[in-house]
């Protein structure tokens, strides 16, 4: 037992007495703390299932809108708010005031916001500036929230000094507490509500108001999961259902990525959304503590792009070799990129807390919305019957006025006046007050007129509301009308993407197909990507890339857009290879840095690579001429007619070397695998002579040999193409393309001739070779060759695909008239799969 000592004060010369009270300190707590939990839950954590706010929040509201700080009005500081508030409603402190006003500005918060912030009302990594600095007025929402309260539409209770008085709850014409959702900690319960999408669930809710015992089922059409104000991913939709049932559940939200191409060298992961309440900084910070503790792998940089023109960019750079998908589902795994959201609809219904499910929070709101426009109509048909009875009284006067003014006049006061005009005219005592304040400007005849025509509407308006509290469909109709005029308002399209489980993307798929997981559950993905063969592919219009693993350059089908390979190089994933540019430079490449060109009908997706000036640090005036192996003979050609087979003995520490020795103005124009002896190396000038011969005519050189004579050139001449082609392939072409030198480009496509490769003898190196193409009249020199592996495709230097001659003509006969302009000639068979 304890005691509480009470005294009182010494009056005169009353001496000091003493009172102890005995208490039982069980019985006090458990009284003081039931008292202060009653509090707590009625009074401030928990939201009010019929507007969906907290005491708080509703005495902001109510408060902004009784000081007319409507969205048509200019700002107010948020101190004077809080100040109004505090002193008139909320005896707490100005903090918890503040706070809640600053979430209801937050659109990252809130669905719909329903305060109109301006200034710092904070982000998801920061908080606000202080009140003083801040802004405030209501948002268009929050109007239809607070609409219609001087029309007796909600009751009114005292505030906490009986000096004033408060709306118990609002209107609220949306159901608020599902489009904003609730969060709040009160004693032994929490509360902690999904935002929703306006026009679903004010859709499900005039199904509720047409079909009263519409199933979970029937409403969730309308509303299939919560709407989050970062848009995101909902991941499973079980969860949802279960907290739609029972109010209690729970989802798994993710960030949306996609995976971007950000530099010729560079693949990275792009966040543009993240889970409901996870700032970008939470994860930055947790990516660099898992990249830390070796947890996250795989992972170079990381780079927040936010501003307010483009909205949330984090830019997650990554490692070469690694991939993308993999390290995605580590970041899932290890950051905030995905989050729980549980689902605990407590709400207080009737003043006591209850778990609702969806069924139960929007039957409870409709309910109230149609007692609001009920109350409202009985509050309008009384002020329009009202208002009839005074006009009806008015116009007995006006028909009789003289004698009236007659009546007022030998009155000796207003009440004997009242009395006299009750008496004659049988007039209440309402209808004759209003007569004898009645103004001169009144009296005249079109006053009556406008009268009468009142009198007339009057009558309609309180026909229809009568016939509106008459019939509960009617009734049920209007409030309906309301809310889809509310959603037309202010409703905007879904944010958040709803997913029956995870989705998995092509590549995903494919990265998964064949793996063995547990459960029915695929094995995780390969963190690192494996060294599996591929094709490293440039093409003519310089756009660099490779294969994916294991897939196989098939035979090209008809197309409209079709860019040319210039070298296709056998590889693996993890190989490297070298690429050989016009001033004799070779460049080791690592085969990983190319970006991986989708698949296209079998083929790669040539449109899907990265430019090679992107790619490759090139000197002023130097071309990329072909990708080449490092591990074979390889033949080169210039300008100039030299030619060298250069032996692999390229230095291993450097990254890039001399290749040739080129002498003065020189430059390469072909390169190719050239290993074994009998392979035939073919020059093509621009006067159109045309040499092959043996490899084995060329012995293999080191790489600073400056190599030997290969065709012999005319005055003016110079070598168009040089390249090789493999023994005994009787499918070898060579494509010639002629035109004038003056001819201005593109006005003049020129005459093209295809003809066997075997028509050609081979002659000895050094010497000028044999005529390749007969030029007609104004024809002066070749635009075009090429030779190797037929049949040849063409293209422009966009990659549209062009028409070549489809007769084989004589070896040294003209060509046939082109209608377009071809820029590129190179293969189209297939080359055998890699591995």
């Amino acid at each position: 037992m304890a005691r509480r000592q009470s005294s009182a004060p010494v009056v005169d010369s009353t001496p000091y007495t003493e009172n102890i009270v005995d208490i039982d300190v069980t019985s006090e707590m458990e009284g003081s703390f039931l008292e202060y939990a009653y509090s707590v839950i009625y009074s401030r954590a928990l939201p009010d299932a019929r507007d969906g706010l907290k005491p708080v929040q509703r005495r902001i509201l109510f408060m902004m809108s009784d000081m007319g700080l409507r969205p048509d009005r200019g700002h107010v500081k948020s101190a004077r708010v809080v100040g109004e508030v505090m002193g008139k409603l909320h005896p707490h402190g100005d903090a918890a005031i503040y706070d809640a006003m600053v979430r209801m500005a937050q659109d990252f918060s809130l669905r719909l916001p329903l305060i109109d912030g301006h200034g710092n009302f904070g982000s998801l990594d920061d908080g606000p500036a202080a009140p003083r600095y801040t802004e405030a007025r209501m948002a268009a929402a929050a109007l239809t929230l607070t609409d219609h309260l001087d029309e007796d539409v909600v009751d009114f209770v005292p505030n906490y000094d009986n000096q004033l008085t408060q709306p118990e709850v609002l209107p609220a014409a949306f159901p608020n507490l599902l489009v904003n959702g609730a969060t709040g900690i009160a004693v032994g319960m929490a509360t902690n509500m999904a935002p929703h999408n306006l026009v679903e669930v004010i859709s499900a809710a005039r199904h509720l108001i047409a079909n009263p015992d519409a199933t979970l089922d029937d409403l969730m059409r309308f509303v299939p999961g919560p709407d989050l104000p970062s848009g995101g991913r909902i991941v499973g939709l079980d969860g949802i259902r279960d907290a739609y049932a029972t109010g209690r559940g729970s989802f798994k939200t993710r960030a949306k990525v996609e995976i971007e191409q950000l530099s010729a060298r560079r693949t990275g992961l792009v966040v543009t959304e993240l889970p409901y309440m996870v700032g970008p900084e939470k994860v930055i910070e947790k990516i660099k503590d898992a990249v830390n503790a070796k947890k996250l792998t795989g992972i170079s940089d990381i780079v927040d792009l936010t501003d307010r023109k483009h909205g949330l960019r984090l830019v997650i750079e990554l490692k070469n070799g690694f991939n993308p998908n993999a390290v995605l589902q580590q970041l899932y795994r290890y950051s905030p990129m995905e989050d729980s959201f549980g689902i605990n609809n407590v709400t207080l219904v009737d003043g006591q807390p209850q778990t609702l499910g969806l069924v139960q929070l929007l039957t409870v709101y409709v309910n109230h919305r149609i007692d609001v426009v009920r109350r409202r109509t009985v509050f309008r048909l009384g002020k329009k019957k009202d208002r009839l009875h005074l006009v009806e009284g008015l116009l007995i006067a006006i028909v009789d006025i003289d004698e009236v003014i007659q009546i007022i006049r030998s009155s000796d006061e207003a009440a004997a006046a009242r009395a006299r005009l009750m008496s004659i005219y049988d007039l209440t005592e309402i209808q004759a007050n209003y007569i004898l304040e009645l103004r001169l400007r009144q009296l005249t005849k079109y006053s009556r007129i406008e009268l009468e025509k009142e009198q007339d509407e009057l009558r309609r308006e309180i026909a229809e509301l009568e016939a509106i509290l008459a019939s509960d469909e009617r009734l049920r109709t209007l409030v309906s009308d309301e809310l889809g005029a509310i959603a037309e308002e202010h409703g905007t399209p879904r944010r958040t993407l709803l997913l029956e489980s995870e989705a998995v993307s092509p590549t995903v798929a494919a990265d998964l197909a064949g793996t063995n997981g547990k459960k029915g559950k695929p094995a995780p993905l390969a963190l690192e990507i494996a060294d599996d063969p591929c094709w490293a592919i440039l093409t003519a219009s310089g756009q660099v890339g490779r294969t994916g693993n294991q897939e196989p350059l098939a035979e090209a089908g008809p197309r409209t857009k079709h860019d040319v390979f210039t070298s296709v190089v056998k590889t693996s994933a993890r190989g490297e290879i070298a690429a050989v540019t016009s001033q004799g430079r070779m460049l080791r490449l690592q085969v990983m840095d190319m970006p991986v060109l989708p698949p296209v009908t079998g083929l790669p997706n040539l449109t899907g690579g990265v430019p090679a000036k992107d790619f490759l640090t090139l000197l002023k005036g130097e071309t990329l001429v072909a990708f080449v192996p490092l591990d074979e003979v390889l033949a080169i050609g210039t300008a100039q007619g030299v030619v060298k087979r250069v032996q692999p003995d390229y230095p291993l520490n450097r990254e890039d070397w001399e290749v040739i020795s080129l002498k003065d103005k020189d430059f390469v124009v072909g390169v190719a695998p050239a290993g074994a002896d009998d392979a035939e190396l073919v020059f093509v000038t621009a006067q159109a002579q045309l040499l092959k011969f043996g490899a084995d005519n060329v012995r293999p050189q080191g790489r600073t040999a400056g190599g030997m004579a290969g065709i012999k050139l005319a005055a003016g001449d110079r070598v168009l193409f040089f390249g090789a082609v493999q023994p005994k392939d009787e499918a070898a072409v060579v494509v010639t393309i002629a035109g004038t030198t003056g001819a201005l480009p593109g006005t003049a496509p020129g005459t093209a001739k295809v003809t066997a490769f075997s028509e050609y003898p081979a002659k000895g190196r050094a010497t000028a070779g044999v005529r390749a193409h007969r030029f007609l009249k104004g024809e002066d020199t070749l635009f075009l060759a090429w030779a190797g592996h037929g049949p040849a495709k063409a293209s422009s230097a966009a990659g549209v695909a062009r028409s070549l001659p489809q007769e084989h003509g004589r070896r040294d006969g003209s060509g046939v008239p082109l209608s377009q302009p071809v820029d590129a000639v190179g293969p189209a068979m297939a080359w055998p799969d890699p591995a």
